[in-house]
């Protein structure tokens, strides 16, 4: 049998290449091999997204994101979290014995505070706890995050074990799987990790205009046009470099070490080859747009998939916990 996977990602607008080399592309290369459970994760972005009509419309421009770039309804399950609502039920059994110190001690609820980058809810507080929630009730072998997510995967760990010591055998322990080549993207700012909250993207389903702009906008040293350049330090180059072939990684890299080609000229070609990868993603991600319906029916099959899975996890929990009238 295929070992299953499972990963949720966030509705917040237009993807960006960090999304997409980090987690995206991989969750469409796995549906091959692994049986796969995708969902949105709505009910996460509350924690940020505070307006009904922003979060529709993010959930719906994500499902087209990944249905553009290749994900198959008939062989990854594909749904809303908010859509199967025993993910809100289990995360509220599991908050009750989570331990307050496995919270206080999650990063990103420390950073994200420390930072003022996010109000200081409750639910920013025990999000650890509703995404164990959402792992443990699929039973995946595998769940694929970045570096930075490791820890939530750690916390899920230690919050099945501490439900199996307390009710009996009941949930499998989730392995965290980090493409190590992709662990980190830098962002156009040539310094922080690629992210919304740094204004450092580059939106790959973005108007080409738009698009142009964030690639020609990439902050680069002073060398001269003439003077060799560094390829493996080129934030161009590296980007690039997931996208071309061997031999033109080899002739970019030549150009850069010889000299004679400029930053602008680098940046040009970058652009270039990703209208060229994305080529046919962005006309599908076009046509999508105006058949919606067909959207919401691929999320609403992959929730009744969803659903059928967690009813049966869920009349096990509830019958350790005694939540169940039944024997």
């Amino acid at each position: 049998m295929k070992k299953r996977i499972l990963s949720g990602v966030q509705p917040s607008g237009n993807p960006h290449l960090g999304n997409y080399l980090g987690a995206m592309k991989n969750h469409i290369a796995m549906q091959n091999e692994y049986e796969c459970f995708i969902f949105i994760a709505d009910l996460h972005a509350l924690t940020t997204v505070r307006d009904a009509k922003k979060l529709h419309e993010f959930s719906l421009e994500l499902a087209m994101d990944y249905l553009a770039l290749g994900l198959d309804p008939k062989k990854t399950v594909f749904f809303r979290q908010s859509d199967v609502a025993d993910h809100s039920e289990l995360a509220w059994i599991l908050n009750c014995i989570t331990p307050m110190g496995l919270l206080e001690r999650a990063h990103a609820y420390k950073d994200a505070t420390a930072k003022g980058t996010k109000d200081q809810t409750a639910g920013l507080f025990t999000y650890p706890v509703l995404m164990a929630a959402d792992i443990l009730m699929y039973q995946p072998d595998l769940v694929p995050v970045g570096k930075d997510q490791k820890q939530h995967i750690e916390i899920a760990r230690d919050i099945a074990i501490k439900f199996n010591e307390t009710f009996g055998q009941t949930f499998k322990l989730p392995e965290p799987y980090i493409p190590e080549e992709v662990a980190s993207i830098i962002g156009t700012d040539g310094e922080h990790k690629m992210s919304k909250s740094y204004g450092n993207v580059i939106e790959f389903f973005a108007d080409e205009a738009i698009l142009k702009k964030q690639v020609m906008g990439m902050k680069t040293d002073s060398t001269p046009m003439e003077e060799p350049k560094d390829p493996e330090s080129s934030a161009i180059y590296n980007l690039y470099c997931f996208f071309a072939t061997d031999k033109e990684q080899q002739e970019f890299h030549h150009k850069f070490k010889k000299g004679g080609m400029g930053y602008g000229d680098a940046k040009k070609i970058l652009l270039e080859k990703l209208l060229d990868y994305f080529g046919e993603a962005r006309k599908k991600r076009f046509e999508l747009q105006k058949d919606l319906s067909y959207v919401r029916q691929v999320l609403k099959k992959g929730a009744e998939r969803a659903q059928e899975e967690a009813t049966k996890m869920m009349a096990k929990v509830r019958a350790k916990t005694g939540l169940s009238l039944k024997n």
